[in-house]
C-alpha cells in the first residue's frame, strides 16, 4: 500500500511497533534500515556520522541545530567506505542549516547526498529519545521519498523483520583490507595535520578504527601500521611491534570475538604492552574471562562523566557503545579503572602486573576538551622512553 502524508512530508521513520515519524527528507533518497539510537553531542556532527562504531545504526540529534559549519575533507573519521561502514540515517530537530564556517568545503545537505547518508528533519526529537530511554534503542527504517510517497506497512515490516546487533559481526565489513603505515599527528592551528617521526612502533588491529585514533597515537611518537580485523597474533607479532592497539568499531564484540578473542588472548600471553578502545575493550574483557551484555539505549554523545579510579580525576568524555562489559563478571586478575558516573557501568580494565588496559570511550574526542589525551601518554609510557 502507498500512501502519501501529510502535505510537504518526504521523510518518514517507521518504527518496528509501528510509530512512524514524518518530516521533511533531507540528504540521500532512499530508505536505510537500523537501530535508532539518540546522541547528545552539540558539535562535531561530521565526525559522528562518519564514525564506523555506528554502522547499522541511524542516529537522532538531541541538540536542534546542526549544519551550521559545514562539512570538510578533514573531519571524516573512517578510513573508507560511506554510509555502508558507518551510520546509515541522521534524524535532525530543524532542517540543516547553510554552512558558516571558513573551514567547509560543502554543505552538509551536499555531503549527506554523496556519501548515502539518508536524513529526517522537521521531527520532535525529544518525544523520539524518550521513546529509546523508556522502551530501548528500536529497529526501524528511514526513508527519503521527494514525492511523499511511503509503504508504510512494507517499511514496518522490514524494521519488524531485521535481526538487530546482537550477534551480528561488523568489524569485518568496518576495516581495512590491506595493511598500511599511518604518520599523521593531530590537528594544529593553522598547518592542519602534521606528518610526524616515529620511534616506536606500534600495530593497531582495526576493528573500525577512527583517524583521530592514529592522529593521537602518532602524535606521542609512535610510528604506526593499521592491520586487518582478521590479522592473527603471529602476524602481529612477527612485525616486533613495541606495542599493540586494539581498536573502537561496531556490532556484538561476542560476534566479533569469535575470531578476534584467541588471538588476543596470544597478544595478553605476550607481555607486549596492550591498549583497547570501545570494541577493543569489550573485547580484550572478554579475551580475560569477563562478559559482555547488550544495553537497553547505549552511550551516545559528548558529554559523559566518568571517574578514573587510578587517580580519582573525572573527565568528560565522548560515549558510542551498545554494548558494555558486565563489571561483575571480571576476573581476580583484572582491575577496574574507569566508571560511568551516569549509570554505573564499566568504562575502563587494566591487568594486574601486565603492560595492559583498555577504556570504553573514545580518548581521541575533544569534549573536554583534552581529558581523555593523557591515555595515550600512558600508553607510550608502557612502550619506554620517548
Amino acid at each position: 500500500m502507498t500512501t502519501k502524508l501529510l502535505p510537504g512530508a518526504t521523510g518518514v521513520l517507521a518504527l518496528a511497533d509501528g510509530t512512524v515519524l514524518q518530516g521533511i527528507g533531507v540528504g540521500a533518497v532512499g530508505s536505510a534500515l537500523g537501530e535508532v539510537v539518540f546522541n547528545t553531542a552539540m558539535t562535531g556532527y561530521q565526525e559522528i556520522l562518519t564514525d564506523p562504531s555506528y554502522m547499522s545504526q541511524i542516529l537522532a540529534f538531541t541538540f536542534p541545530h546542526v549544519g551550521n559549519t559545514g562539512t570538510n575533507v578533514e573531519d571524516i573519521e573512517q578510513i573508507g567506505g560511506g554510509s555502508d561502514t558507518s551510520a546509515r540515517g541522521a534524524i535532525f530537530r530543524d532542517v540543516p542549516t547553510d554552512p558558516a564556517n571558513y573551514r567547509s568545503d560543502a554543505s552538509f545537505d551536499d555531503w549527506m547526498k554523496r556519501r548515502g547518508v539518508v536524513g529526517l528533519a522537521g521531527v520532535d526529537t525529544r518525544a523520539l529519545t524518550k521513546i529509546i530511554r523508556d522502551k530501548g534503542a528500536p529497529h526501524a527504517v528511514i526513508a527519503h521519498d521527494p514525492n511523499g510517497e511511503f509503504d508504510l506497512d512494507a517499511l514496518i515490516a522490514q524494521a519488524r523483520a531485521w535481526t538487530g546487533l546482537v550477534g551480528l559481526d561488523l568489524a569485518k565489513p568496518a576495516s581495512t583490507l590491506q595493511a598500511f603505515e599511518w604518520d599523521e599527528g593531530l590537528w594544529e592551528w593553522p598547518e592542519g595535520h602534521p606528518k610526524t617521526e616515529g620511534r616506536k612502533s606500534v600495530v593497531v588491529i582495526d576493528y573500525g578504527v577512527k583517524r583521530n585514533i592514529l592522529r593521537a597515537l602518532a602524535s606521542t611518537g609512535a610510528k604506526i601500521t593499521v592491520v586487518p580485523a582478521t590479522t592473527t597474533a603471529e602476524e602481529v607479532l612477527a612485525r616486533n611491534p613495541d606495542g599493540v592497539v586494539l581498536s573502537n568499531g561496531p556490532g556484538d564484540p561476542a560476534a566479533t570475538g569469535e575470531y578476534a578473542v584467541p588471538e588476543i588472548q596470544k597478544l595478553v600471553a605476550s607481555g607486549k604492552p596492550l591498549m583497547g578502545i570501545c570494541l577493543g575493550h569489550q573485547m580484550l574483557a572478554l579475551a580475560l574471562g569477563a562478559k559482555t551484555v547488550k544495553m537497553e539505549q547505549g552511550h551516545h554523545g559528548a558529554n559523559h562523566p566518568v571517574k578514573d579510579l587510578t587517580t580519582g580525576k573525572v573527565e568528560i568524555v565522548s560515549m558510542n557503545h551498545g554494548f558494555t562489559v558486565d563489571r561483575d563478571s571480571l576476573p581476580d586478575a583484572v582491575t577496574e579503572t574507569h566508571v560511568s558516573l551516569f549509570d554505573g557501568t564499566n568504562c575502563g580494565i587494566a591487568v594486574k602486573d601486565k603492560p595492559i588496559f583498555s577504556v570504553q570511550h573514545h580518548p581521541e574526542a575533544s569534549p573536554g576538551p583534552a581529558d581523555s589525551l593523557y591515555l595515550f601518554d600512558r600508553f607510550a609510557d608502557l612502550m619506554g622512553p620517548r
